[in-house]
């Protein structure tokens, strides 16, 4: 029983720290934030509390034990003299209280200690180094131990001191400064103004519009970095000999130079930092620059270092977060968006609104079922806040402002743009287009035909897709097999011979096989695996198009969710129209009889891998239970019997432990292919 909740714990673990570092790139790297700050705080709380619990599962590549995420490519690395590291977060007085705390008994003080309070900044964090007081290099948190090089960007921002002012404190011959950049509110909403009036895609908020500006590499936009605000708020080399508080730190940068937070305050014992912050938050909304939170330090210097640091984050500070803003507004209507898979998306047109600092005009209610559960109508009244001040989001509606005679909202059952029945697939909460000739989706679909899985055709890029389109040479996937070199040499960079070699490749992509044409039709959940199995099973294209969902649920490997897609694919005239001009075009493969079953001692057994095994590659894993007689696939169902778990396993771990698959590491995988194959011997 013991070994079975330590296998749990481990799972756990695994899959924590796997989507916490995908989420940490995602923010850190590049700037595309998916969660909430709240859920990624959550997130980061249970795997703390299951480590502290079991430290020997702990993982190396654990977020716990780095900040941020590594270095962006195409910037020079600059490794960190004193690690970068994080602040733990209190999400309410209750826990700053306890910090307080946990640290007099740490120090084993009784009396009220003094804290530095400091308004948290919601921008991106910078290393200035300094040589002979001259600005030598800049660089971004990164992962914390090693940044980006983005020296110079930083140039082009004149409020960075690029010489230091000795005149009121002497300048040590090397310095080194911690701080945040940031944009203004101000800024923030003239750049998205100008953006507004280009026909530019409006900068989603002023942390990513800043974080985005200092990873600029062609077309710099010199106006979003002048309009960048750098606010220092440590040294980390050539701290002066007499500086004995935080708020020494503080006036010596000020001296320095640099701009600091006039908001900061000196605190005399926790109640005095519960006022602060209270005082903080009732202030938020006058401030030049977003803010997010407090930031509460010890404010003795040398209490700090004697409370030392810890692998990811000092003992002597922490962050304490706001809640999200919020705000209400009327509901104007609601819209169907079909994005780039086919799925229909509704979304809330919303009276302009200014929440966290943006003006926010909609708010995405993702799905069918949410948009029944929370039962929003036009007209209706509702309570928006910026989800982790990121993402908009309506968080109830206000039902006793509804006004008479509105009207429960009815998801469609066509496609808005091309008018096709919709569908949804058992276990999905997302409806979606299926044609895949549906202008929403065409552009997506010829990127997955190409692609080097499906028919492999080379030299058909996205900027030669997005013209073929765009100028209604190719209205469906068959028409891209009609194209003719005149045709492609008319468009932009595509000369005449470019043209005559991708007009070969497209006749060399027809000869394919049926597995890699059902690829790259865009099935839903028909990835390589599972049109490998389909192909084995029935040989040809015809006995498929004819097969129920019955008929593909007994098929090895093919679960309801597969069997309903294909079915429904199928299904669709449009979509069979589209598969005879494929053919009539000229895309053939060779017809094999229906494969016999390989038999061995894992024979009837569905396997799914999942994450990077420890010395061994998945295609090799792959091949060596299919030669048990093991079926293969990508997706986990009820049917699948084992799920192979390598490091960051991603959401596929999650949907095993939810429907009771068994789950094996590295470890469990070897002790199971050596028993099987003991037993085929």
């Amino acid at each position: 029983m013991a070994s079975q909740r330590a296998a749990a714990v481990r799972r756990r673990i695994d899959s924590l720290t796997a989507e916490l570092n995908h989420h940490n790139r995602l923010y850190y790297s590049l700037d595309q934030p998916e969660i909430s700050d709240a859920e990624y705080d959550r997130m980061l709380r249970e795997l703390q509390d299951l480590e502290r619990a079991a430290p020997e599962l702990a993982r190396p590549d654990s977020p716990l034990r780095h900040v941020g995420a590594p270095p962006a490519e195409g910037f020079a690395s600059v490794k960190h003299r004193v690690p970068m590291r994080s602040l733990d977060n209190a999400m309410n007085t209750e826990e700053l209280v306890a910090f307080d705390e946990r640290i007099r008994r740490a120090l084993g003080i009784e009396p009220a200690l003094t804290y530095m309070g400091e308004p948290k900044l919601d921008g991106a964090g910078l290393e200035l180094v300094y040589r002979s007081g001259e600005l030598a290099i800049g660089s971004t948190r990164g992962d914390g131990t090693t940044g980006e090089d983005v020296t110079a960007n930083l140039r082009h921002n004149h409020g960075i001191p690029f010489v230091l002012d000795a005149s009121r404190q002497p300048v040590p011959e090397g310095v080194s400064v911690r701080g945040e950049i940031a944009l203004p509110t101000a800024g923030f909403e003239r750049l998205n103004a100008r953006r507004l009036e280009q026909g530019l895609e409006l900068f989603a908020n002023p942390r990513n519009a800043a974080a985005g500006a200092l990873r600029q590499r062609h077309d710099i936009d010199r106006d979003r970095l002048r309009a960048l605000e750098f606010r220092a708020y440590a040294i980390d080399e050539g701290l002066p000999r007499d500086a004995e508080t935080q708020a020494d730190v503080l006036l010596t940068l000020s001296n320095w130079g640099f701009i600091t937070s006039e908001a900061s305050r000196v605190c005399e014992g926790i109640e005095a930092v519960v006022a602060y912050h209270e005082h903080m938050l009732a202030v938020r909304g006058e401030q030049t620059i977003e803010i997010d939170g407090t930031v509460i330090k010890v404010d003795q210097l040398a209490l700090q270092a004697e409370l030392g640091e810890l692998s990811r984050s000092p003992r002597w500070a922490i962050a304490v977060k706001f809640p999200p803003q919020q705000e209400t507004t009327t509901v104007t209507g609601i819209e169907i968006q079909v994005g780039r898979t086919g799925a229909l998306t509704p979304v809330a047109k919303l009276k302009p609104v200014h929440v966290g600092g943006v003006t926010v005009a909609n708010a995405s209610l993702h799905n069918q079922d949410e948009i029944e559960r929370k039962d929003v109508r036009v007209g209706d009244t509702v309570i928006v806040q910026r989800a982790g001040d990121v993402i908009p989001q309506i968080v109830t509606v206000v039902k006793s402002k509804r006004p008479k005679r509105t009207r429960k909202f009815k998801f469609p059952s066509k496609c808005p743009v091309c008018n096709d029945a919709a569908v949804r697939l058992e276990d999905e909460v997302v409806t979606r287009c299926p044609n895949i000739d549906c202008p929403a989706q065409l552009k997506n679909n010829l990127r997955h035909l190409a692609s080097r899985g499906a028919l492999d055709v080379e030299g058909l890029g996205e900027k030669i897709i997005d013209q073929l389109v765009d100028l209604g040479l190719v209205g469906r996937l068959s028409d891209l097999f009609r194209i003719e070199a005149e045709q492609l040499a008319g468009l932009d960079r595509m000369g005449e011979k470019s043209a005559a070699n991708l007009v070969a490749n497209l006749d060399q992509a027809r000869r394919t096989t049926l597995a890699r044409f059902l690829i790259a039709l865009g099935i839903r959940h028909v990835g390589e695996g599972v049109a490998k199995i389909i192909a084995r099973h029935f040989g040809d294209l015809e006995p498929l198009t004819c097969a129920t969902r019955e008929d593909l649920e007994t098929v090895e490997g093919i679960g309801p969710t597969i069997a309903e897609s294909i079915t429904c694919f199928f299904a669709d005239e449009r979509n069979r129209e589209e598969v005879a001009r494929l053919r009539e075009f000229g895309a053939t493969w060779p017809v094999n009889a229906p494969a016999k079953p390989i038999l061995g001692p894992l024979s009837g057994k569905t396997f799914v891998l999942t994450g990077t095994l420890e010395g061994i590659r998945r295609p090799l894993a792959k091949k060596q239970l299919e030669a048990l007689g093991a079926t293969v696939t990508g997706t986990v169902s009820k049917k699948t019997d084992y799920l192979i778990a390598g490091a960051e396993p991603g959401s596929k771990l999650a949907k095993a432990e939810k429907l009771g698959v068994e789950v094996l590491d590295g470890d469990g995988f070897s002790a199971l292919l050596a028993e099987s194959e003991s037993a085929d011997s």
